[in-house]
């Protein structure tokens, strides 16, 4: 209670008290003698202290209309693991007590005071998704109107279900509800309503909120549904907090890592397939791969499947396959230089159609044909396929091999020309992918 009322005037202090017959309802004048400009004697409001244990009404069969608005001041925290939304907000109450009137212009002009909240009776308002224990600091006030209106503002620190879809982590929106209830009180005894709209709350919750980390507010809306336990009904207004995830953070520490990775693995096609620093190299690049997930992996959602997480093992499945590629190239050019195997006529088909006709893979000599013109088609840097044997070709090397129609020079080219075209189809693969991932990655961020 603000200021005090002199001990020697105390006695001339009295609280007028007319109560009606039922029907027609009780009133309590507060006579303006407890007011002067030293402050409110407490006294005055001794009476309506003293029922502060019983909801205020003049008739019983009248429900006391509780307005409930909210700003949210702070989003602390979202647990995907839990289901949790840790957030801070200030709940506002307000509703009329018909035991608190006076006339402002006979009590010195004042119109307004406050009270110290644990002398008024107080609506059990609560939020249902609730996991904490209310901790609510004492000491709080309230503000009292001359009318009888009482305004309550109680700061909150809410720990609350929700549920979380992380999918689309880390370009994810998550809807999260609080459902302002009464305990105790139904319909017939306490209605709920809006002492702000909801756009209002929006609006004043972006303007006040302090925290800039991880989450940003989209929009805030409203339901006003019934909730029914057994024959009783209660009233509740159910909030729906939308949020968005700021995805700056997980975009620089794991999306442009990953990419760099995958894309200095597509560059090492470049490399002879022959050469023997091709697998080393990309052997170094997939543990080093590796590792980076190993770092990163606080940085991830702890349940779930997003869809970050099937990226990653995407891009690692490749750098595994890419590697097995590179291992069977290597062994291929080698078995093709020293002893080649016959090569199937649905491969050789499938080189043909391939090939542009420029490049064309080596056919079945015909009869009469001496001389096939033959050329190599292959990435940058790979030898001939006499150089790869390590010799020049002999008169055994230029005759046909058994069976096959071809001979021991055109089986090296065939297979030399199958290594090159299965190193192509995968560059291409990976820039398909990069391709993909890039502009994925571009839509999820704008929508």
């Amino acid at each position: 209670m603000e200021g005090g009322w002199p001990a020697r005037q105390s006695a001339l202090l009295c609280l007028t008290v007319s109560l009606l017959l039922q029907g027609r309802g009780d009133a309590f004048t507060i006579n303006c003698s407890g007011f002067d400009q030293h402050g409110v004697d407490p006294a005055v409001f001794q009476a309506v202290f003293d029922r502060k244990a019983f909801r205020p009404f003049t008739n019983y069969s009248i429900p006391t209309r509780v307005n409930i608005s909210f700003t949210l001041s702070a989003i602390l925290g979202v647990d995907a693991q839990l289901q949790l939304l840790t957030s801070f907000l200030w709940m506002d109450l307000v509703w009329d007590n018909p035991f608190i009137n006076w006339n402002p212009k006979e009590c010195v002009g004042i119109n307004k005071l406050t009270v110290l909240a644990e002398n008024l009776w107080l609506p059990d308002i609560f939020i249902m998704e609730s996991m904490d224990v209310d901790q609510t600091p004492s000491g709080l006030t309230a503000y009292i109107s001359s009318e009888g209106r009482i305004k309550y503002d109680k700061p909150m620190r809410v720990t609350s279900i929700c549920n979380l879809d992380i999918f689309y982590f880390p370009f994810d929106q998550q809807n999260c509800t609080f459902t302002f209830s009464s305990f105790l009180y139904t319909v017939d005894s306490m209605l709920l309503g809006m002492d702000k709209e909801v756009w209002e709350i929006t609006d004043t919750s972006r303007k006040v909120i302090q925290t800039q980390g991880e989450w940003e507010l989209l929009g805030i809306n409203k339901a006003t549904p019934k909730m029914s336990v057994g024959n009783n009904l209660y009233d509740q207004i159910m909030f729906y907090v939308a949020i968005r995830r700021r995805p700056s953070l997980y975009i620089i520490n794991l999306l442009v890592p990953s990419s760099f990775l995958v894309a200095i693995d597509a560059l090492s096609f470049y490399l002879p397939a022959e050469s023997e620093n091709r697998a080393p190299f990309k052997i170094t690049l997939l543990l080093g791969y590796n590792v980076f997930l190993l770092m990163m992996n606080d940085l991830l959602p702890a349940s779930g499947t997003p869809l970050i997480s099937v990226y990653f093992a995407l891009c690692l499945s490749l750098m595994v396959v890419s590697l097995l590629e590179t291992v069977f190239i290597t062994h291929l050019l080698h078995v093709a230089t020293t002893q080649p195997p016959p090569m199937p006529r649905w491969l050789h088909s499938l080189l043909l159609h391939r090939t542009s006709p420029g490049r064309c893979c080596p056919t079945v000599p015909q009869k009469g044909n001496k001389g096939l013109g033959l050329t190599l088609t292959h990435l940058p840097g790979p030898k001939e396929p006499g150089e790869l044997a390590g010799k020049k070709l002999g008169p055994r090397e230029t005759e046909p091999d058994g069976g096959s129609g071809w001979t021991k020079t055109q089986l090296m080219e065939l297979w030399v020309q199958f290594s090159h075209a299965m190193d192509t189809l995968l560059f291409r693969l990976y820039l398909l992918f990069m391709a993909s991932s890039i502009l994925t990655v571009i839509v999820l961020w704008n929508t």
